[in-house]
């Protein structure tokens, strides 16, 4: 026993390449790496939601003709024209059209593949929102960070594989849901964590037990995974207790490698300085640390787009939220020779009207829109330069080469290395997946 006990001990010791082959040889980890379908030229995923779906029409999707019919009944349509406050100038060497409410991030627009038709089931935040992260808006299904890391593993054992990152407030609509795991093991849920704490340890409580030394709490864990192994010979294996036992040693882990990727003051000041002294620009600077130390999976959660009055004043404003930030993190990924092989993601749940809000008021905004959205991949195998798809003259739908949910989700795997289809987890007696029953790959913005 003794002898057995010194040898799991031993394995703390052991390089990390030597506890990845050990891992994959006995099963012993969830987040073990794993080779996917075919090569895939994404490594690793951020996504970030602008949850609240912001106005294709503001943004990404310039449509002049809403200048046209303003204050005027749309042909064919409801509600009466309202044409976009805000100017569309070209960019890049692809001449793409980008909002001026967006001048850091239209530097990029030849690294992105602009995705102008997209559509969804449900023009309601909770539902929505829980479809564009699980592909379901019925049952508890994984979300796409937790079947990226079902597919893959993930590159650093010290952490967890999937983290998501909020900014203060409350949960999103439809809460934890957005992150969860459902049925698959839990060990591929995310670990959600609060950027607007000050310190690593309010950001992440109790990442450090104050009462028993790491060396003791090895001692621990080592007893523990002595125990479970006695179980499971002399009775049966026990999923549940080895995904706590899992959870137990990731935390354990984590008290160095996390407490390390989270304090963003470690960077130089001119780096911090690029990405700006807010909550939103530490979070994105939080973000690439993440991926650069092998985290699979990050969801950003910038929020604040349900303009439903004031789009005027209130769009700008939370676009420049982003703007800085996520540009900076884009050509930081660049600099560090990380974004040809990272796919970042931006979008919200569902788009806006073309119309003025059905409420009415002095100062109005737009309507919610389950028919017309955008959507940004760059870097990781996305065709940048690219505008895929069209919404009609008025951007209300998506007319040219549509993408529903599935289809992005598709894509994204596919990115990823696998056959959207055949990456399935059997629960319940049958084989589920991301994308359900349908999906189709989304060739045109792939490189």
């Amino acid at each position: 026993m003794g002898m057995g006990l010194g040898a799991l001990g031993l394995s703390t010791l052991l390089s990390d390449e030597l506890f990845k082959a050990a891992a994959a040889e006995n099963s012993l980890s969830p987040f073990t790496p794993k080779t996917p379908h075919f090569p895939g030229k994404a490594k690793r995923v951020i996504h970030i939601f602008a949850n609240g779906a912001p106005s294709q029409v503001d943004t990404w999707d310039p449509k002049p003709a809403l200048s046209k019919y303003a204050g005027q009944s749309i042909p064919g349509g409801r509600g009466v024209a309202m044409a976009s406050p805000f100017k569309f100038q070209k960019h890049g060497k692809s001449g793409i059209e980008v909002s001026e409410v967006f001048p850091e991030l239209a530097k990029h627009v030849d690294e992105m593949a602009i995705i102008r038709s997209m559509h969804t089931d449900v023009p309601a935040h909770e539902i929505a929102t829980v479809m564009m992260n699980t592909g379901s808006r019925q049952l508890a299904k994984p979300c796409l960070g937790s079947w990226t890391v079902y597919g893959l593993g993930s590159e650093n054992q010290n952490m967890p594989g999937f983290i998501s990152l909020r900014n203060g407030g409350g949960l999103p609509p439809g809460g934890t849901q957005n992150w969860g795991s459902a049925f698959l093991p839990g060990a591929f849920q995310a670990t959600s964590v609060n950027t607007q704490a000050g310190t690593v340890e309010e950001m992440i409580q109790n990442i450090k037990n104050p009462y028993v030394s790491q060396t003791e709490q090895r001692r621990q864990l080592d007893l523990v995974h002595q125990l479970n192994e006695l179980h499971s010979q002399n009775l049966q294996k026990d999923a549940q207790l080895e995904a706590r036992i899992e959870a137990y040693e990731i935390a354990f882990k984590m008290q160095s490698a996390a407490s390390d990727a989270f304090d963003y003051r470690k960077e130089p000041a001119n780096i911090q300085e690029m990405y700006g002294n807010t909550g939103q620009g530490r979070q994105m600077l939080i973000a690439r640390r993440l991926l650069e130390r092998g985290v699979r999976f990050v969801q950003v959660w910038a929020g604040g787009w349900d303009h439903h009055q004031d789009i005027e004043t209130k769009l700008p404003e939370r676009a420049r939220e982003i703007d800085r930030p996520l540009s900076a993190f884009l050509t930081d990924l660049k600099e560090r020779g990380l974004l040809d092989s990272t796919l970042v993601i931006w979008g919200g749940e569902f788009g806006r009207q073309p119309t003025r809000d059905r409420n009415g008021n002095d100062n109005p905004g737009r309507d919610h829109n389950a028919k017309a959205f955008s959507v940004w991949l760059a870097g990781g195998g996305a065709k940048g330069g690219t505008v895929f798809g069209a919404t009609d003259e008025f951007g209300a739908k998506s007319v040219v080469d549509p993408v529903h949910v599935h289809d992005l989700h598709a894509t994204i795997l596919a990115l990823l290395g696998f056959n959207h289809e055949k990456l399935t987890y059997r629960y319940n007696g049958r084989d589920f997946r991301l994308t359900d029953v349908s999906g189709q790959v989304v060739k045109g913005v792939m490189a």
